[in-house]
């Protein structure tokens, strides 16, 4: 008898192990799909691409656990009547979809959704973008990039050989301006000068930038807790997570091994408000350094407890900062509830990325508006309290971190004064306001392999310009 239990035991934990793991292997699909639809999505629709570049950009060397999956998904249905794109990965389930709105971009639908909710998505409603086209550099593109250095343009060729800074890595743009001139300007074959692609984390350099707005007009206090109603209770130890302690990555909340992989918002279409404010504390505000895209998520949703107002909020970044410096080329998107995902959602192209560098070298003044406050270039590119290691695991250096900004300082060979906005497969904008430059490299970098070496480029670049 005692046999017998003990082989029915065996049996039913062998099959809900089983259970678990067919159900672990069908999210795994849906999160695969989702990202698929959303990088198809943004893809198309944010960057004008085709579906070969795209497939051979965009969804070519991503998270190697998607890899194989991805290879098994059918072709994604685009509906540019609808303005949408669905991938199918199950018989059971409908298909994942993301949908477009201007300015906003791509927001995927969350898991199990129809696609005939797709039209529900919050949009943004936004006074006609002025064309600043004939307009001189930066406030426009009129102009004609300098190329006249032969060492800075022997460079930038490197940085597209894909061997001087990294095996195989894939460089699509280079742009090396001054606060007025551009001095060198590059793209690879499949890219304009409008060819949109995702910053991956360089958005929470732009989010820092939105959140500086804000604190210049007292909507935000650094000092103050976050403003988030999900902690709403006296009971609640995040109540204490202060704004400075996630723009500086310190807001001592759980993040698991990882805290640059947020999979169930970046490709299962979970809410922020779901997925961000549901970490329990692992070590008290303000006393550990730890990256978390949750922290910068949350720093943005503070933003719109403020405002309290959703129309308000998802018109604020494009009227208060991108409309106002002429980065008409940028979508900031969102999840399905209107929040924005600026750790990592952004989709933008070099020029536009210049422009906020150059709003950085003029300590935040364009035409003679002060946008950001007076020295939040100092602030964010100050040493936060808690730094990240020396080295990592594989005693490689690792940059200092100032508030939503990394340091690649003295000990990388560069400038004391400059401070780096840098994302996932190799996005860089690199600001050196004591030589009133900005450095921009765009790519698609092996996801998990070999990464661009930005700070040797910038080596060379300087080097170049002496």
């Amino acid at each position: 008898m005692r046999k017998s239990v003990i082989l029915l035991c065996a049996a039913v934990s062998m099959q809900t192990i089983s259970a678990e793991a067919q159900d672990t292997d069908a999210h795994k699909r849906a999160l695969v799909a989702g990202y698929k639809a959303a990088f198809t999505c943004s893809g198309i629709f944010n960057g004008d691409k085709n579906i070969k570049n795209i497939t051979g950009q965009e969804l070519s060397r991503i998270y190697p656990g998607y890899r194989e999956i991805l290879a098994e998904l059918p072709e994604a249905v685009i509906d540019k009547k609808n303005n949408t794109v669905s991938v199918t990965y199950s018989d059971d389930m409908p298909p994942r979809t993301s949908v477009w709105r201007k300015h906003l971009g791509c927001s995927q639908m969350p898991i199990g959704s129809d696609i005939k909710h797709a039209s529900m998505v919050p949009t943004v409603e936004l006074p006609p973008v002025i064309d600043h086209a004939k307009e001189p550099w930066p406030y426009g593109d009129n102009f004609k990039a300098k190329n006249n250095n032969a060492n800075l343009a022997a460079v930038i060729n490197q940085a597209f050989d894909r061997k001087t800074y990294g095996d195989g890595v894939l460089t699509t743009a280079v742009l090396v301006t001054s606060a007025s001139e551009v001095l060198g300007e590059q793209y690879i074959n499949t890219h304009t000068p409008y060819t949109s692609q995702r910053t991956w984390s360089v958005a929470k350099s732009i989010a820092a930038s939105v959140i500086g707005i804000a604190v210049k007009e007292e909507i935000l206090d650094l000092k103050a807790p976050a403003n988030i109603p999900e902690w709403d209770n006296a009971l609640d130890p995040r109540k204490a997570i202060t704004l400075e302690n996630l723009l500086h990555m310190s807001s001592g909340l759980y993040s698991g091994r990882s805290g640059s992989r947020t999979d169930q918002i970046y490709a299962g279409g979970a809410r922020m408000t779901d997925r961000s404010t549901e970490a329990p504390l692992d070590a008290m505000p303000g006393t550990r350094w730890r990256y978390a895209n949750n922290d910068t998520l949350l720093a943005v949703r503070s933003l719109r407890g403020a405002i309290n107002d959703d129309a308000t909020y998802l018109a604020y970044p494009f009227e208060k900062l991108l409309h106002k410096i002429g980065m008409n080329n940028t979508n900031l998107e969102t999840d399905w509830e209107g929040n924005f995902i600026m750790s990592s959602q952004v989709w933008t192209t070099a020029r536009d990325l210049a422009r906020i560098g150059i709003l950085y070298l003029n300590d935040g003044n364009w035409k003679g508006e002060q946008i950001l406050p007076k020295g939040w270039g100092e602030y964010v590119r100050t040493p936060a309290p808690n730094q990240p290691p020396l080295t990592n695991a594989r005693g490689n250096p690792i940059r200092g971190y100032g508030a939503q900004f990394w340091l690649p300082t003295e000990r990388f060979g560069l400038p004391v004064d400059g401070y780096l906005a840098a994302g996932h497969r190799g996005q860089y904008i690199y600001i050196v306001p004591s030589l009133d430059l900005v450095i921009i490299r765009r790519g698609y970098d092996e996801s998990g392999g070999i990464g661009f070496d930005m700070s040797a480029f910038s080596r060379d670049v300087l080097a170049a310009l002496k």
